[in-house]
């Protein structure tokens, strides 16, 4: 009954869970700088954390599992000349992270094998890059890797382009010339198409391996900055930006079409930039605001978000990021993982969790994650290989073991609940033309039963009527309904009986004239109250009985069908009986009329024989 009025989703009791302040990562100098950027960024290994430092730019990174207070010194990756102002994991290797500085350089780290924060050296040693990406002129205020081909990087500058890079090689082959300060980018799952958004107020989605935008559309109209992100493998891009009245929005468009799907959604007025993340895995989309301390989240669904809830807290989060798929607890039935920033002090890690008591693997909610393996290689990818990485199945990694390979379309829940309902419908539906039998051996027989329902109808009524003025209970409201359809049939036989009590008295001979008038106006209402309930009764019950409750059921039918043949036939037998005695009744009443008529019709004697006969005849007829 819910369903009628309540969205039906396997997400719409998620809600986020905070974690205790000694479970954070505290004591850190979150970078103050006011470029535009998320500030952090996760993977299911570490945690990297733009740093505010003297003497060159640097960043942090923290293993996820050394939590509580960090020590005063920790060990950056130093090596950029100014702030750093980006950084982003490599999605096929857990140790390979890539950071954006104002000095106009790209670098490429790795981190040591076994690195920790706690370490007994007097002097903290600093990580080195391994790679360092030359090429742009002014800041690099963005770097995103690829998700789909190895080693494949964009990078957005101040001078107005996007170079997409091979880190193995150390060359960009690829630069986009963009109108405008680029402000955020996002790539498509299949790694061949780039969506940004830029301080001309355009989205543009590109075709990066042509070097030219494919679509141009009027973005959000706000002066402040706007955010894109691609839905995963959906044809959709989600946005977030301010109208001309400084109200927050989110839009949703597809490639190709120039306005959003269903226009733009104003969200509230707070000034601060909303940060949109995707999961891919349960279709639904996460705002932070820059400034407030809110999560909402949406489920896409029918090209429209829908909104499932709201994170609330009272500490408000310069910077956000949450964790991939293949990074969640799936013991605790947990979907999607954020870190916030809190003071710029501490990281604060926040679950958001569906509410279930099942202790097994919950396959509905956790479908198949993008795994480590890239789907190509880089020079694939340049040459114009177009794919979607593989996946893995959770429940390998629920069961502790190690992750389990699946093919980028492997759907198992769809797969196993298809055949469910399959079979459902087809025995309700089989019997369904049931009914038909019932309704076509009477043709002449349907009308009498329609004519004489209508008139026990208004009968029924009347009795219900002094029912209802009688107070009775419900147990004889029931039961009155069953003892007079019992006695319908006794109704039309029992008519001609009270004729044989009197044989010489004239009163009664009037009334043969009423039950030969009845059967015409009225045909037999036995029929009716034998083979209305089955016409009726039959198509109700039908479609939920089982095949046993159906034989018996169509057995019924049948004896009632015979049974109406049967009294249709008798009905005609005492029409016919009836008219006789009407004939015979006139007969000796014109008889009688004679005798009283003096020398009228021969002598009395005579006539008073013939009256005899005619007499004795009437009451074998009746008889």
């Amino acid at each position: 009954m819910a369903g009628r009025f309540v969205r039906a989703s396997k997400y719409r009791h998620v809600f986020g869970k905070p974690t205790k302040k000694e479970f954070c990562y505290d004591n850190l100098h979150i970078s103050r700088n006011a470029w535009d950027t998320n500030l952090v960024k996760v993977n299911p290994e570490y945690l990297s954390v733009n740093w505010e430092s003297s003497g060159g730019g640097a960043f942090a990174v923290i293993p996820l599992n050394e939590r509580g207070k960090l020590p005063d010194q920790i060990p950056l990756f130093r090596g950029h000349t100014a702030a750093v102002l980006d950084t982003d994991w490599n999605p096929h290797n857990d140790r390979i992270i890539a950071s954006a500085s104002d000095d106009a350089k790209v670098f490429i780290w790795e981190v040591p094998q076994g690195f920790t924060l706690y370490t007994d050296a007097e002097e903290v040693p600093d990580v080195s890059p391994i790679s360092k990406l030359s090429g742009h002129s002014r800041k690099v205020g963005h770097v995103l890797f690829n998700p789909a081909a190895e080693h494949i990087l964009a990078s957005s500058s101040g001078d107005l382009s996007i170079k997409l890079w091979d880190i193995s090689t150390g060359q960009a082959p690829i630069t986009l010339k963009h109108p405008d300060m680029v402000q955020s980018l996002s790539w498509s799952a299949n790694g061949s198409m780039l969506v940004t958004t830029s301080r001309d107020k355009k989205l543009r989605v590109w075709d990066v391996r042509q070097e030219k935008p494919v679509h141009e559309y009027a973005g959000h109209e706000g002066a402040k900055n706007s955010r894109a992100v691609w839905m995963g493998e959906h044809n959709r891009i989600a946005t977030t930006g301010f109208s001309r009245m400084s109200e927050r929005q989110i839009g949703l468009w597809e490639p190709g079409r120039k306005d959003p799907i269903g226009g733009f959604t104003s969200l509230d007025s707070i000034s601060g930039v909303c940060m949109p993340f995707w999961d891919d895995g349960s279709n639904c989309l996460y705002l932070a605001g820059k400034g407030d301390g809110n999560i909402r989240y949406f489920e896409y669904e029918n090209d429209k978000f829908e909104f499932l809830s709201e994170y609330k807290s009272a500490d408000p989060q310069r910077g956000v990021a949450f964790v991939p798929r293949r990074g969640v607890d799936v013991r605790e039935n947990e979907v999607m993982r954020a870190y916030k920033t809190v003071n710029d002090t501490y990281i604060e890690p926040i679950s958001f969790t569906v509410p279930r008591r099942a202790e097994t693997f919950q396959s509905d909610i956790f479908p198949p994650a993008v795994g480590l393996k890239p789907a190509m290689s880089a020079k694939e990818w340049f040459d114009g290989k177009t794919a979607v990485p593989p996946k893995i199945d959770l429940e390998s990694v629920y069961e502790g073991n190690a992750p389990v390979e699946v093919p980028a379309d492997y759907k198992p829940p769809a797969a196993a609940s298809a055949p469910v309902p399959a079979p459902a419908p087809a025995p309700k539906k089989e019997p369904e033309p049931a009914p038909a039998p019932v309704r076509a051996p009477a043709t002449m027989a349907d009308q009498k039963t329609s004519i004489s329902a209508m008139a026990n109808k208004f009968k029924d009524n009347e009795e219900e009527e002094a029912d209802d003025d009688a107070e009775t209970s419900n147990f004889e409201e029931n039961s009155r309904p069953g003892t007079r359809t019992s006695s319908l049939p006794v109704r039309s036989p029992a008519k001609p009986q009270p004729v044989s009590t009197t044989t010489t008295a004239p009163a009664p001979q009037a009334k043969p004239a009423s039950p030969v008038k009845s059967p015409q106006a009225f045909p037999p209402p036995p029929a009716s109250s034998s083979a209305s309930p089955a016409a009726v009764a039959a198509p109700a019950a039908a479609p939920s009985a089982s095949p046993a409750v159906e034989a018996s059921l169509e057995q019924i039918k049948q004896l009632l069908v015979q049974q109406a043949t049967l009294i249709g036939a008798q009905n005609e037998k005492i029409l016919a009986q009836t008219q006789m005695i009407t004939r015979l009744t006139a007969e000796v009443e014109t008889l009688k009329k004679r005798v009283v008529d003096a020398g009228v019709g021969g002598t009395q004697v005579d006539q008073s024989e013939r009256i005899r006969q005619l007499e004795l005849e009437l009451e074998a007829a009746r008889s």
